[in-house]
């Protein structure tokens, strides 16, 4: 039992105001397994205001980059000596596969702090130019000010580090909100936090339900929000912080596009990637692979592949090595996943394995792992994002179909195509309307290069040297000729 009874805020564990509980419920034993406080306005107001202080009377917007880069490497050690635990607690909380864990779930999150650790230092922070009128021009990236990052359930680590690395690179003080699914691995972030030596305010962490959320938003002392979520409370953030015309990024949902072509080679290998690129983290992934177009001279020897590879995959407890799906996150999850398997069947979608819930299984919120053939673009499950181990395998006529299907979706997050040749898997690449496309692997992205999607799937971009500039402000000062 994981019992906590503090928050993290400017650097010390501190007592709430108020009495609220969160309590975290394993979707596995369906027991509760820790509590944490929810904090309160009052609460929330205490971890901007230690923000705040620390971005105007504080050393670390004044630090070189080099110096911050050297406090994210800290930040990552200290990480790297708790990833089991962090693992362990994150599939606790979520149902995430402990054989995926330690590296999805941790080792992804330090690599993207230790990648913004070695960008920091040859960012280009401030740079000289000549004026139209022959003055010297000094261009710089100053810190945005106080960042907030709201954390979604899904991969609660790794998506507070793509907040972390570069509000710190740049210099900016953050307050994190974990989601009330999963707050427990928090602490152990908090716990590196101290480890790494960080100025008191830099990084303050505190749960809270998503009724304080609109607090966060609206705080006048908060310069930049940065979200991953869903994009119906994506548009709802993007509508007030636009209102105020507050700094904002929002990394959404996804509906993304595998698009098998005929020289495919679907060896074993193969096929095991093109089925972690959907179900990877049980499905419940942004990126996820969910939509899988083949075409009709292959799409029976596919189905039948995929149908194989799907069904052989081992349900069951997360903590254990051998299994490779787990729980999904709540009841309300499983549930919502349910009402997608029914629409399918309903629409006239054909289950080639899975297709409901584990009947050996007398607790937890589990899905079987489900291949639907027959499937149309305009189908339910191939138009909404599940969240679940689900795959829709859709027909197509030729390439050029095959592009118009994937780019027929409200979203543009994540695709990939699976070629012999790749090369001609770029051009089609190119065509597919997503942030990010992978030439014959499971990869949604890569830390040295932006991540991010087009239309529904967000604004803005994380990772890479672009993660740094939405945390920046362009400030120009002219000087005196000489």
């Amino acid at each position: 039992m994981n019992e906590h009874d503090k928050l993290f805020i400017g650097g010390e564990w501190v007592a709430p105001e108020g009495k609220g509980v969160i309590e975290v419920i394993s979707p596995h034993t369906e027991e509760v397994i820790g509590t944490v406080p929810n904090a309160s306005t009052a609460d929330i107001d205490k971890a901007i205001a230690a923000a705040r202080n620390a971005f105007d009377n504080g050393p670390w917007s004044q630090m070189s980059p080099a110096e911050r880069g050297e406090g994210i490497k800290r930040l990552s050690a200290a990480l790297s000596s708790r990833a089991q635990d962090i693992a362990d607690l994150i599939s606790a909380q979520n149902g995430s596969p402990k054989s995926w864990s330690i590296m999805g779930q941790v080792f992804s999150a330090t690599m993207v702090l230790d990648t913004y650790a070695s960008l920091a230092s040859g960012f280009p922070f401030e740079e000289e130019r000549t004026g139209a009128l022959g003055s010297p021009v000094r261009v710089r990236r100053a810190p945005v000010g106080v960042a907030v990052g709201i954390i979604p359930w899904n991969v609660p680590l790794f998506i507070c580090a793509l907040k972390l690395g570069p509000a710190m690179a740049a210099g900016c003080p953050i307050v994190l909100k974990p989601a009330p699914e999963t707050p427990l691995d928090a602490y152990l972030l908090a716990e590196a936090v101290i480890e790494a030596d960080l100025p008191p305010g830099v990084v303050n962490i505190v749960a809270a339900g998503r009724e304080v959320s609109e607090h966060i938003l609206t705080h006048p002392s908060v310069d930049k929000v940065s979200f991953t979520g869903s994009t119906a409370v994506g548009r709802h953030i993007g509508e007030v912080c636009g209102g105020l015309l507050k700094r904002v990024t929002l990394e959404l949902g996804g509906k993304s596009a595998a698009i098998v072509l005929d020289d495919a080679n679907l060896d074993e290998a193969t096929l095991g990637n093109l089925v972690m690129s959907g179900v990877m983290n049980n499905g419940q992934v942004c990126g996820a692979q969910s939509r899988i177009l083949v075409s009709r001279k292959r799409y029976d020897e596919v189905v039948e592949a995929l149908g194989a590879t799907v069904g052989a995959l081992k349900v069951g407890d997360p903590l254990d090595a051998e299994n490779e799906i787990g729980p999904l996150v709540t009841a309300r999850q499983r549930d919502r996943v349910v009402g997608f398997l029914e629409a399918g069947v309903a629409e006239g979608a054909r289950v080639v394995t899975g297709g409901g819930t584990p009947a050996d299984l007398d607790k937890g919120w589990y899905i079987e792992p489900t291949v639907f053939a027959d499937v149309n673009n305009e189908m339910k499950i191939a138009r909404e994002e599940i969240f679940g181990p689900v795959l829709s395998v859709i027909p197509f006529d030729d390439e050029a179909q095959a592009i118009k299907i994937a780019n027929d979706s409200d979203y543009g997050l994540c695709g990939s195509v699976w070629t012999t040749d790749a090369e001609h898997g770029a051009a089609v690449a190119a065509q597919v309307r997503t942030g990010v496309v992978a030439i014959n692997s499971a990869m949604i992205l890569d830390f040295n290069a932006p991540f991010g999607g087009f239309k529904q799937s967000g604004i803005g971009r994380e990772l890479g040297p672009e993660g740094i500039g939405p945390y920046t402000e362009y400030q120009t000062i002219i000087m005196p000729a000489s």
